[in-house]
Order: structure tokens, then sequence, then C-alpha cells
């Protein structure tokens, strides 16, 4: 499966020059958790609620600062082209959350954990939807020998 297929899209974007308070403003109106940093068209980097209370409000920035201070450079990415598997090596090997979905140099998209976990999710009931409706249409069988009657 392309990580196309499970990725967010479209992805929010802020400019470099946005301020940290429009930029939180922008993510509790969408109830995001990390918005990308993008330039005429380039991915220039990633900034989580964490980085805005931590690194910026938390390490007494002004509100008006800059997003481009407190973002995370460079951010690790994936092509919306490659095997899920891919994000799942990626996710492992840096212990980041989030990752912004590439096509050539393109922002398309962003993967998150929950995207994956979600998939997993699907994937469970598409295989157990059919064994739980079984079940339910007939009812168990007694353990042999018990006498136990239904």
């Amino acid at each position: 499966m392309k990580i196309s297929e499970v990725m967010t899209a479209p992805p929010m974007c802020v400019a470099p020059g946005a301020s940290l308070a429009e930029v939180a403003g922008r993510m509790a109106e969408r109830a995001v958790g990390s918005v990308l940093v993008v330039e005429d068209g380039v991915l220039r980097g990633l900034v989580t609620d964490r980085d805005l209370a931590v690194r910026g409000l938390g390490a007494g920035l002004d509100p008006g600062t800059r997003v481009d201070a407190v973002m995370s450079r460079p951010a690790v990415t994936v092509d919306a082209d490659d095997d899920v598997q891919v994000a799942y090596r990626t996710f492992r090997r840096t212990g980041i959350r989030r990752l912004p979905v590439l096509d050539v140099d393109r922002v398309v998209g962003v993967l998150t954990i929950d995207d994956l976990l979600l998939d997993v999710f699907r994937r469970l009931t598409d295989l157990l939807g059919p064994v739980a409706w079984s079940v339910l249409q007939e009812p168990p069988e007694p353990p042999s020998g018990t006498g136990a009657r239904v």
C-alpha cells in the first residue's frame, strides 16, 4: 500500500513569517497538532503544538514571533509513492510522530502515527467483521461432556 492512500491531504501549511499566535489559532480551528511551513512551494520545516508551547510561548517568546523561529528543520519526509512500510521504518528510526509527504518536491500531505493506527483498525475490522457476524448469527456450542444446555 502506498503512503498516498493513508496520508491526510491536503496538509495545513503556513508561511515562515506567520506569527506564533496566528499559527496556534489556525491549528485550533482545524483541530490539528502540526502545520507545515512552506515558502514558494518549498517545505522549510514543521511546527507542532509542542513546538509552540515549549520552544515558543514556554520559552518566553512573544506571540507575534515568526513561526520559523520555533519550527523543526529540516523536516524528515517521505514520498507519496513510497510503500507504507517505509513510513513505519521512518517513524521507528526517528521517533517522530508526523511526516510531511512529498510528490517529487511538492508538499501533498502529512502522514501521522494516528493515520497508520486508523489504517490498522480498518484492516482489523475488514478481517474480523465477517467472523464477528458469524458468531452473532450462531450461538456458541457448549463444551463437550459438560451436559450444558443452551
